[in-house]
C-alpha cells in the first residue's frame, strides 16, 4: 500500500470513529502534521440562506479565539462566485491574498500559503477545508495530492456534522413540544393514570387493555369533549408501539384540497408550490400510532385511499408511482353517527367495517358523576400550574354545584369552568359558583356553553320576595329548584319535549339530557299532556 493510500484509509477510518467534527479535525490535524508543513486545519460551513460562512472546527484554534467569531457575510455577486467554485470542485493553492473568490473563504489572520478545498457533493452541506502552511513554507505538488485525497472524506464528515446538529435540534424541539403538552394536560408524564379509569371509565379501560397490544384498528366514539384523545394516547403507551411516534391529525381541520397531500405525502413538482417532496402523516407515524380525530369529516375521495392503507399497508404519494410500505396502528375517533352516515352515503361502508373492528364508546360526563370530584381536583392542579397560582381545590359546596350541572360540553367544559374558577379566585380559592353563573345573592344562573355569554348568565330563578327565606333550611335545594323550573316549562309545552316548541328547545339543552334529568327528578312528562 502506498503512503498516500495509507493516509486516505486512516482519514476514512477516523471519519467513522468521530461523528463530532471537532474531534475529527483535531485527530486528522495531528496525523497530517507528519506529512505536511501544517500550521492549522480549518473547516468552514457555507450558509446560502443567510449568505455567510462560519468556522465549525479548527485545530489548533488561533489564540483560543471562539469559533463563533469567525463569521463573514457576502454580497450577492460574491455568493455567485462561491457557488460556481463549489460546483467546479476545484482545489486551489493561495500563495498570497488575491481577488480570487477563494480568498473570500480564508480568514484574514492566515497570511501564508493556504490550500482551499471545496466540500460539496450529493448532500446538502457545503463548505471549505483550509490547510494553512507554517510561516515561510509552501505546499509542494506532492502535498497537493494529499489535499485532493482527503476532499471526499471531509465532505462526508461535514454532512455528518450537519445531520448530528439537525437531530439535536429536532430532539430539543420534541422535548419542548412534549413539555408543552404535559403542561397543557397538567401531567408529569404522558403515561400518567387516566382520571376515572377505575370508576366511570373502568369498562372502557378494560377494553383498552384487551386491544392495546394488537394492531387492529380502534374506533373511539363519544360526544365532543369526552376525552377521546386521552384514551387514544393510553392505547399507544400501553401497547407494543409505545416507543414509536404518536401523531394526532384532526381530519376536520385540513382543507379538502390538501387532505391527500397531508395524509399520504407528495412528490416534488406534483402540484404548484410542491418545491420539495414531503412525507405524509402515515409515513411519519411509521412504527407508531396515527390518531385520526373527527374521521367523519374525511372526504369520500380520501376515504378510498385511506381504505387501501388499512387493507395492505401501502401509501402512494401524490404525484408518485411507487407504493411505500408503512407499519402504522390506526386509531380513529368521531362524535358523529357513522352508521347513519353510511346509510346516507356520506361514509364508505367498507371503511366503516374496517375501522369498527374494535369500537370504544366513551360515556358523557353526566353519566360519570362519581368522577367529577377527581376530575375537578385534576384540573385545579393543572390550572395552578398553567397560571402560576397557588394550588386550590374545590370545596364540598362547589363539588355539589359541579355534580348538579349537566355538562353538555363534557370534560372539556369542566376544564374550562375550573380554569375560569381559578382565575376568578386569583390563587386564593376556586370560585366555582361564579364560574358556573351562581351570583353573590345566591341566584342560580344556568350556563350551557363552555364560554357563556353575558346573556346566558341571566338569573333563571330567585326566591320570590313575598316569601323571602329567613333560615337556611327554608332555601330549596338545587334539585327542587330545577324540578320546579322544568315542571313550569312542561306545563307551557303541554308535555312536549322535542321539537322547535318543545321543553328541550326552550331550556336550550339536548332532549336526551332533559329526559335523563327528568328521570333523576322523577318527573313524568305524560302528566302534563292535556286530558281529553
Amino acid at each position: 500500500m502506498s503512503k498516500l493510500s495509507h493516509i486516505l484509509l486512516e482519514v476514512w477510518q477516523q471519519a467513522c470513529r468521530h461523528i463530532e467534527i471537532g474531534e475529527y479535525v483535531e485527530t486528522i490535524a495531528q496525523m497530517l502534521e507528519q506529512e505536511l508543513p501544517l500550521a492549522q486545519l480549518i473547516v468552514r460551513r457555507l450558509d446560502f440562506e443567510h449568505a455567510s460562512i462560519s468556522t465549525v472546527a479548527a485545530a489548533p484554534q488561533e489564540g483560543g479565539q471562539p469559533l463563533s467569531e469567525h463569521r463573514r457575510t457576502f454580497t450577492r455577486p460574491e455568493m455567485t462566485k462561491l457557488k460556481a467554485w463549489l460546483r467546479r470542485g476545484e482545489i486551489v493553492q493561495l500563495h498570497q491574498k488575491t481577488t480570487s473568490p477563494i480568498a473570500l473563504v480564508t480568514p484574514e489572520y492566515l497570511t501564508g500559503d493556504v490550500i482551499a478545498i471545496p466540500l460539496a457533493g450529493d448532500h446538502p452541506s457545503s463548505g471549505v477545508l483550509l490547510l494553512a502552511a507554517s510561516d515561510a513554507q509552501k505546499f509542494s505538488a506532492k502535498q497537493m495530492q494529499v489535499a485532493e485525497a482527503i476532499q471526499e472524506p471531509f465532505s462526508v464528515a461535514l454532512e455528518n456534522d450537519r445531520r448530528l446538529h439537525e437531530m439535536a435540534a429536532l430532539r430539543e424541539a420534541a422535548e419542548a413540544e412534549r413539555g408543552a403538552l404535559l403542561r397543557r394536560l397538567g401531567r408529569q408524564n404522558l403515561d400518567d393514570k387516566v382520571v376515572g379509569e377505575e370508576t366511570g371509565l373502568r369498562l372502557v379501560m378494560e377494553r383498552v387493555a384487551l386491544v392495546a397490544d394488537s394492531d387492529v384498528p380502534v374506533l373511539i366514539l363519544g360526544e365532543t369533549g369526552t376525552g377521546k384523545e386521552v384514551v387514544a394516547r393510553s392505547l399507544h403507551v400501553r401497547g407494543d408501539r409505545h416507543d414509536g411516534p404518536f401523531i394526532r391529525v384532526n381530519c376536520g381541520a385540513i382543507p379538502s384540497e390538501l387532505i391527500d397531500s397531508q395524509l399520504f405525502g407528495h412528490e416534488k413538482g406534483s402540484f404548484t408550490g410542491a418545491d420539495q417532496s414531503r412525507q405524509g402523516w402515515f409515513e411519519r407515524a411509521d412504527g407508531g400510532t396515527l390518531f385520526l380525530d373527527e374521521i367523519g369529516e374525511l372526504p369520500l375521495e380520501a376515504q378510498v385511499r385511506f381504505l387501501r392503507v388499512l387493507q395492505d399497508g401501502f401509501v402512494e404519494r401524490v404525484g408518485g408511482n411507487t407504493p411505500i410500505h408503512v407499519n402504522v396502528r390506526v386509531v380513529a375517533a368521531t362524535h358523529r353517527d357513522l352508521a347513519n352516515m353510511v346509510r346516507e352515503g356520506k361514509f364508505r361502508e367498507d371503511l366503516w367495517y374496517r375501522l369498527a373492528v374494535f369500537p370504544l364508546l366513551l360515556p358523557p360526563l353526566r353519566e360519570r358523576v362519581d368522577d367529577i370530584e377527581e376530575l375537578a381536583n385534576h384540573f385545579a392542579d393543572r390550572a395552578a400550574l398553567r397560571f402560576g397560582l397557588a394550588p386550590a381545590l374545590p370545596d364540598q359546596e362547589s363539588l355539589e354545584l359541579l355534580r348538579a350541572y349537566d355538562w353538555p360540553g363534557n370534560i372539556r367544559e369542566l376544564a374550562a369552568v375550573i380554569d375560569r374558577a381559578a382565575i376568578l379566585g386569583d390563587g386564593q380559592r376556586l370560585e366555582v359558583a361564579k364560574a358556573l353563573g351562581w351570583s353573590g345573592d345566591r341566584t342560580l344562573q344556568v350556563s350551557t356553553a363552555p364560554n357563556p355569554s353575558p346573556a346566558s348568565l341571566a338569573p333563571a330563578w330567585s326566591p320570590p320576595a313575598s316569601r323571602s327565606p329567613h333560615k337556611a333550611s327554608e332555601i330549596p335545594s338545587l334539585d327542587e329548584v330545577m324540578k320546579q323550573h322544568i315542571e313550569s316549562v312542561l306545563r307551557f309545552t303541554e308535555g312536549q319535549i322535542e321539537g322547535r316548541r318543545g321543553a328541550a328547545a326552550i331550556l336550550k339543552i339536548n332532549p336526551h339530557t332533559l329526559r335523563a334529568r327528568m328521570r333523576k327528578l322523577q318527573l313524568d312528562w305524560s302528566l302534563f299532556r292535556p286530558q281529553d
